[in-house]
Formats: C-alpha cells, sequence, structure tokens
C-alpha cells in the first residue's frame, strides 16, 4: 500500500470514530499546548527581567547596613547603622574599579500640594546619585553645591508623583510640603519604570542629602554622617564581582572588623537579584513543563491503547488484506500511520491552543507571553515522535497475525 493510500485509510478509520479519536489525542493536545504557553511564559518573563537589570543597572550595587542582633533577636537588614558618607567616597577613592559611589538616605512620607496629597518614597541624595542611576531629567535642573551646603528645601520629583500632584500643569517652580514643609520643585525625572512586581521606581521624590536629614527624615540612624544604603557602580558589568570582593574587603578595614567577625554591611548586586527572580520563574517553567510532559506521555498511551483496541475490531479485516497479497510490512505501515496521523491531529490543536492561551495570558493577566517558533516547532514534532513510539507496537502486533487465524475470527 502506498503512504498516500495509506494515510487516507487512517483518516477514514479516524473519521468513522470521531468521538474516540478525539477523547484519545485529548493527553496529546493538553500537552502540546501546555509546552507552548510555559515556554512563551518563560521567554516573556527572561525577557521582562532583562529590561529590569537595564533599568536598575546591570553594573550597579548596594551597600546596605548590617543587622541588629540583641536579646536573641535579629533586627531586619538595615537595623544596625554603620555605613556613612566618608565610607561612600572611600570607596570611589580608593578602588579602580569604581567609576562612582552615591550615599543615600530614604523614608516614606506625606507629599501636599494645594488640595492633593500623595504618599511616597523620600530620598536624600547627592548629584552623583543620577549619574550612578542614569537618570536624567526630563525638565528642570539638578541640585547646585550651595543648596546641598546649605540644605536648601528643593525638591526633584518622579514621573508619578509630578502626575498625581501637579496634573495638566508645569511642576518646575511650584510650591510643595513634605511633613509640612515647604519645597520648591526645580525638576522632574525621566520615567524608569516598573523594578518588579508592585515597584514603581517614578514614585519618588529626591532631596539634598543634607536637607532629608536635618528637615524630613532625620533619626539616630542618619545622625551626622550615616546613610541608610551606598550604590556603588561599576566600570563595566564584567567587573561587579571584582569590585564587589574589592568593596567588602575596604568596608571591613575601615569597620575595623576582626577575620573571625561577620560583616556589619550588606552588598546587593543588583543583576544577581533580578536573575533570582528569573530563576525561580525557570523553575516554575521547567517544572510545569515535566507536568506537560507526563501529559504527553499519557496521551501516547491513550493512543497505544485506541490502536490496540483498533487492531483487535479489525482483526478479520488484516485476514482479507493478507489473503489477498498485503504484506506483513504494508499492514504495520498502515497502523502506524493511523497513529502517527492521531498524534499529529492532536499536535495541530495543541498548536492552536498553545497560541491561544499564549496570546490570552498575555492579553488579560500580568504575565507576558512571548511565542518562540522553536517550541512551537519542537511541541509538534514530539507530538509526531509519541505517535511513532507509542504506535508502533500495536502495528507490529497487527503485522503478525496469522492471516487464517484472522479470517476465523468474530
Amino acid at each position: 500500500m502506498k503512504i498516500l493510500d495509506a494515510f487516507i485509510a487512517a483518516l477514514r478509520s479516524l473519521r468513522s470514530n470521531t468521538m474516540r479519536s478525539v477523547l484519545t489525542t485529548l493527553g496529546i493536545i493538553i500537552g502540546v499546548g501546555a509546552v507552548i504557553i510555559m515556554v512563551s511564559v518563560g521567554n516573556g518573563t527572561k525577557e521582562e527581567v532583562n529590561a529590569m537589570i537595564d533599568k536598575l543597572g546591570a553594573n550597579i550595587m548596594m551597600v546596605r547596613p548590617g543587622r541588629n542582633f540583641g536579646s536573641g533577636v535579629s533586627g531586619g537588614a538595615g537595623s544596625l547603622p554603620t555605613l556613612t558618607e566618608d565610607d561612600a567616597w572611600s570607596i570611589q577613592n580608593e578602588i579602580v574599579s569604581v567609576k562612582l559611589t552615591a550615599p543615600t538616605v530614604r523614608g516614606n512620607a506625606q507629599l501636599i500640594a494645594g488640595n492633593l496629597n500623595w504618599s511616597t518614597s523620600v530620598n536624600g541624595v547627592t548629584n552623583e546619585f543620577f549619574s550612578v542611576r542614569e537618570w536624567d531629567l526630563a525638565d528642570g535642573r539638578l541640585f547646585d553645591s550651595d543648596e546641598i551646603k546649605a540644605s536648601s528645601k528643593v525638591v526633584i520629583l518622579g514621573e508619578t508623583v509630578a502626575e498625581n500632584l501637579f496634573p495638566d500643569q508645569d511642576p518646575i517652580g511650584q510650591s510643595l510640603r513634605i511633613n509640612r514643609v515647604p519645597f520648591t520643585v526645580i525638576g522632574v525625572l525621566n520615567p524608569k519604570g516598573d523594578s518588579g512586581p508592585g515597584g514603581d521606581q517614578d514614585d519618588a521624590v529626591m532631596l539634598p542629602i543634607t536637607t532629608a536629614k536635618k528637615r524630613v527624615l532625620g533619626g539616630r540612624k542618619r545622625a551626622g554622617n550615616l546613610v541608610d544604603e551606598i550604590y556603588v557602580k561599576a566600570k563595566g558589568a564584567e567587573m561587579v564581582s571584582q569590585t564587589e570582593e574589592s568593596v567588602e574587603a575596604l568596608l571591613r578595614e575601615r569597620h575595623q572588623i576582626a577575620p573571625s567577625q561577620n560583616d556589619d554591611f550588606e552588598i546587593r548586586n543588583m543583576a544577581e537579584f533580578m536573575n533570582a527572580r528569573a530563576d525561580s520563574s525557570k523553575a516554575m517553567s521547567f517544572l510545569l513543563m515535566a507536568v506537560a510532559s507526563i501529559s504527553l506521555i499519557v496521551g501516547g498511551i491513550g493512543i497505544m491503547n485506541i490502536m490496540l483496541v483498533s487492531v483487535t475490531e479489525r482483526t478479520r479485516e488484516i485476514g482479507l488484506r493478507m489473503a489477498v497479497g498485503a504484506t506483513g510490512t504494508s499492514i504495520m505501515s498502515q497502523f502506524l500511520i493511523e497513529s502517527i496521523v492521531l498524534s499529529l491531529i492532536g499536535g495541530v490543536l495543541g498548536v492552536i491552543l498553545g497560541l491561544t492561551g499564549s496570546l490570552a495570558m498575555s492579553t488579560y493577566s500580568q504575565w507576558k507571553a512571548i511565542i518562540d517558533p522553536q517550541s512551537v516547532l519542537l511541541a509538534f514534532s514530539f507530538s509526531a515522535a509519541v505517535g511513532i513510539f507509542f504506535g508502533f507496537y500495536p502495528a507490529h502486533k497487527a503485522s503478525l497475525l496469522d492471516p487464517i487465524e484472522a479470517l476465523r475470527h468474530e
């Protein structure tokens, strides 16, 4: 029997039992669809993480104070005030792989402008902060040295804050109050976008670091030269690990930490932080793909089962074909092609389900999905492989039937 004839015969056989064929292919449909959806979501997550790293800066580290231990209780990160502005300038001046550093203090405050108010993050910074974060102005200017020295009441707004406090008007030169202290807006930053789930980098305001300490935030943790955080920008992303080691060694020396003692600070690598999130998403994707693969295998077992039933039902037909000259090879080919056709139909429907599901997730949920043509081809090819693997045994069994015994079968 020619391949084309066998293919047509396979379609006729499957069409005669349409409902049974559809139910048999459900495992293949679900498995192929799930593989495509999971790969699409994984690709979307990877792109989002890369975009976040680009926004945050792949060559940026954050140095934070350590934890406070007392009465057997560990305080949160940053609960032990240990970092100073002098630490920041020493890192910048003494480590050759460091391009810039930016000491900061931060907190939350209520902002009031006219009859509008907004609660947001308040950051006391130096002008180096904007260079380290590569954060340009959309309008206005940065702080000048006199304003920082004099603790002047000037403020630079993030885009989200500007839109909520000064809708439909130019914020530059406008007045607002931060914790009842009057400030003048001198600049608005370009949008940076999200920093992760629930994080909006543009929902923040920047004050001179001296102003934030003396007039808005204050407190023991920020007295004198103490700071909440030091941003460190390496000269290149490939130098981050080397820079991190150098910063750790320098701060341990400056803080006179003995070799047997733990650091009184912690260093967080922005790229590592975001890659940890990517690894978590990747692990979940692999887990779901494993479930999808199991679904494909279960679908394959279903195909093998239905093909064995088909061989039993069509035993007399097989005997008649052998009696008129059909060889075992042609009989095996027919049943193997039926199995492959059944898998391919399931594969096609699974691809449709996967593409539709990926587009739906991207449109109606927060999950970004990027369809990879290679994953579609791989899933479809795997469905064909399932048909060949699980269809071989029933096809081989049919080819070994004795013609006389087959013709006697009722």
